[in-house]
């Protein structure tokens, strides 16, 4: 249990980080046009009223100005804290992060959300952050062999397959549907409007990352999306007394790391369940003599 909220944690950070790089993208698009024009631009008006830029700029700044300058803070200090102390993380290290992130915890939304070059980037961050905060915590081989036999299942990813799915009550509503798709209409569209799977039909069908070991598919049903080519939909399947189209969008073949391969991992996840605060690059601020808008340090 402790294990996995250490994974659900670091989730956590690698997403708050890239809300905070996307409200830093929308300051920068509010903010260029003013270097030239000034802030008086009116982006909105309401009767006789006037909504102007620098008024956007402002209400941006108050909600989420100092946590984004904070995070470009902590990003700053740990690349001068990873250079002082060499500490590198490799390409694989982040591949195998992002597939454990799309797998384990579904998040369907990596490429919509971000994109995959920002989550590899924030990953990276994050990797480096806890590799500098355990830098100096070591452990006899044999623990680290019993940690990994013991949460052996975290180092392991199954075949996985990202899906969307439109639900229908009757085999005939699920051909009609398909008729539907066959003639052009858009799978997305046709969820949101048919399926009723109410969750996933906010998200247009999406339903992440299923794999045989996540509990809400049945391993026939995993079957029937194995035999789907990416960008194909398969006929309507019967799931208990429902029908489900699938649309595939991507594979991910499983793989099952040893214990070499998760090595600097597991030194890093068993020092930090040693600690009692959560991994922070602020705590490295003073090393790094920061100072900010908002007073020296934090």
């Amino acid at each position: 249990m402790r294990v996995e909220m250490l994974k659900k944690n670091h989730l956590l950070m690698i997403i708050a980080g890239l809300v905070l790089l996307n409200v830093l993208t929308i300051i920068l698009f509010l903010t260029w046009p003013s270097l030239n024009e000034g802030n008086n631009e009116t982006v909105a008006t309401v009767g006789k009223k006037t909504v102007t830029r620098q008024d956007w700029l402002e209400e941006m700044e108050g909600k989420y100005g100092k946590e984004t300058l904070k995070q470009l803070v902590n990003e700053k200090v740990i690349d001068e804290m990873a250079d002082k102390y060499k500490v590198k993380i490799s390409d694989q290290e982040i591949t195998r992060e992002l597939l454990m992130v799309k797998t384990m915890y579904g998040s369907d939304g990596v490429d919509a959300f971000s994109g995959e070059v920002n989550w590899k980037r924030q990953i990276k961050y994050n990797l480096m952050l806890e590799e500098l905060l355990t830098r100096d915590v070591h452990f006899d081989e044999r623990e680290m062999k019993k940690y990994y036999d013991e949460n052996i299942r975290l180092y392991h990813i199954p075949d996985s397959y990202h899906v969307s799915q439109i639900v229908s009550k009757t085999k005939e509503e699920a051909d009609q549907t398909l008729k539907e798709l066959k003639n052009g209409s858009n799978f997305s569209v046709l969820a949101m409007e048919r399926s009723i799977d109410k969750f996933s039909a906010e998200q247009g069908g999406d339903v992440g990352y299923i794999n045989t070991e996540d509990g809400r598919f049945s391993p026939s049903f995993i079957e029937q999306v194995k035999k789907l080519k990416p960008g194909t939909w398969s006929e309507p399947i019967q799931k208990d007394t429902d029908f489900v189209i699938v649309l595939l969008h991507d594979k991910i073949k499983g793989k099952n790391y040893s214990y070499k391969e998760v090595k600097k991992q597991i030194r890093r996840q068993m020092a930090l369940e040693q600690m009692d605060a959560p991994a922070s690059a602020e705590s490295l601020w003073k090393e790094s003599d920061v100072e900010w808008f908002y007073g020296k340090d934090k």
